[in-house]
């Protein structure tokens, strides 16, 4: 289960014990369950999910993997440690030589034909997502055991990375299935049944209602998850989540949680967007997303004022890959993308998922923002190449934070920051080509809108209002003339290190 928290998962089976044992009913609870006064569901809802479950437990399955890891030393000692040390001294287990140990995950799945194909998360297959891509050793073998208690070998038929699906197949015949649903029609405030494999526990219904749709968790390029209360731990990922016609609608896969069991936010991918991929793998084919070739970043509120546009409302490209589809359509660097064909770019329907759904080699009109103009252009939508290939692209960064000792910043009245010219030497020194023009951050003023973003010493400003910042007499002109438009806020365009250039929307302090 991918969860988002700090801390680790502790199971209090004692501490919940001892409330259940001790609990001493109010006076409501026991008026509301007095002779003669049954308790009211409320209105809509079932009174019982049990027949819902009966029907539907049989196609969900627990997933188990495999994987051979190598460690150095004594297992179960970190190495350099005084005990691996001892048994390395002295010939304990392997002496001192790799040891091959084997490591198991959980995980859960659903039948969706009688024949034995089952659907389940990347990341249950894989260790975690994009384990595939990380070097993270190989699932030697996936087991899959039936609620009642058959197991069978699984092979893997196909994955897709970015949306975190699998697709397994195991060899058995009359097997009790599940349909999709149609998760397009779902609501906020609907009910739903979640079917899994908690921390191994076996089969666990748990049940709850659609909090929110079209979730962005910044966790991929095609976030659009379902979000239940509906309890989900480490284990249900892969699992279904059910509508009350017994329909598939959403994918169990994540969760938010600090301390790593459920507090009733989970996350499931939607059926919509999991029912081609994997009818896709089942014909044997390959999963194919339209690509753009731009690197976005949304628009936040100080980057929307910067430019004087509503709130929510466009994506801005951070940068464009050379000869790709958006290139040959004249995109530009600071382009805010407003809308595609007939849809609008939103946190809630964002840039990549829709382009991702668009016809590769289909022609389709992109509105965006440039310079205040809002210009129509139209793109050739490309296919969107191996992940292996554009994790390839991307530059890590080298360090290259240090300022060089020798120089002094000239403070930008508004800004908060102290800014001094950029030459070939201070470039070398921070490990950015020699070629880059712009201003290199001296020092950050602490209560500045500048510090509040993130703005460090050694980040180096490329332009302010997408105007080429060499001088700081560039930088001070462009504050004074988004002073005198009557902006409160500018946008800047940053390096750091060799990461790719962003954007980032900078609060003006008052004059």
């Amino acid at each position: 289960m991918r969860f988002f928290s700090p801390k680790t998962t502790t199971l209090l089976v004692s501490g919940v014990a001892a409330a259940l044992l001790f609990h001493q009913p109010s006076i409501a609870e026991v008026a509301q369950n007095a002779p003669g006064r049954m308790a009211q569901a409320p209105r809509g809802a079932p009174m019982s999910f049990a027949d819902l479950a009966a029907k539907l437990q049989p196609a969900v399955v627990n997933v188990s993997t495999t994987q051979k890891i190598k460690s150095q030393g004594f297992p179960g000692f970190p190495s350099g440690t005084p005990f691996d040390d001892f048994f390395r001294q002295f010939g304990g287990f392997g002496n001192g030589q790799p040891v091959t140990r084997e490591a198991t995950s959980l995980g859960s799945g659903f039948i969706i034909s009688p024949d034995g194909y089952i659907v389940t998360n990347n990341h249950v297959i894989s260790g975690e997502p994009g384990a595939t891509q990380t070097g993270a050793p190989p699932v030697t073998a996936i087991t899959v055991t039936l609620p009642d208690r058959r197991e069978f070998k699984a092979r893997l038929v196909g994955r897709d990375i970015a949306s975190d699906l699998a697709l397994l197949k195991i060899d058995a015949t009359n097997l009790p299935f599940v349909q999709w649903g149609d998760s397009t029609r779902a609501r906020v405030g609907d009910w739903i049944l979640a079917i899994g494999n908690p921390f191994a526990l076996g089969g666990t219904v748990t049940a709850g209602i659609i909090s929110a749709l079209h979730r962005n968790i910044q966790e991929g390029q095609y976030d659009r998850y379902i979000q239940t209360d509906a309890a989900i731990n480490r284990g249900n990922s892969g699992g279904p989540m059910f509508d009350l016609a017994g329909n598939v609608i959403g994918i169990n896969t994540a969760i938010y949680s600090p301390s790593g069991g459920s507090v009733g936010i989970g996350f499931a991918i939607p059926a919509e967007q999991a029912r081609p991929v994997i009818e896709t793998l089942m014909r044997g084919g390959k999963v194919r997303r339209g690509y753009l070739g731009v690197g976005i970043q949304p628009v936040t509120d100080e980057i929307a004022t910067s430019l004087g546009l509503p709130e929510n409302h466009g994506e801005i490209v951070a940068r464009v890959e050379p000869g790709y589809a958006a290139d040959q359509a004249g995109i530009r660097q600071g382009d805010v993308i407003i809308r595609v064909g007939n849809q609008e770019v939103t946190p809630d329907n964002t840039l990549s998922y829709i382009i991702a759904n668009q016809p590769i080699g289909s022609r389709v009109p992109i509105e965006l923002i440039r310079g205040g103009r809002h210009i129509s252009v139209e793109v050739a939508i490309g296919e969107r190449p191996p992940e292996s290939v554009l994790q390839n692209r991307e530059q890590l960064s080298r360090g290259g934070s240090a300022v060089p000792p020798s120089e002094e910043g000239r403070q930008i009245a508004g800004l908060g920051l102290s800014l001094a010219p950029l030459n070939a030497a201070m470039a070398s020194q921070l490990g950015v080509p020699p070629t880059t023009r712009g201003l290199l951050v001296i020092a950050v003023d602490p209560s500045s809108g500048a510090e509040a973003e993130g703005m460090q010493p050694g980040d180096i400003v490329l332009s302010i209002d997408r105007q080429p910042t060499i001088t700081t007499a560039d930088a001070i002109a462009a504050v004074g003339q988004a002073h005198r438009s009557g902006r409160s806020a500018v946008l800047l365009l940053v390096k750091h290190g060799n990461h790719p250039p962003i954007f980032v929307g900078i609060k003006l302090e008052p004059r």
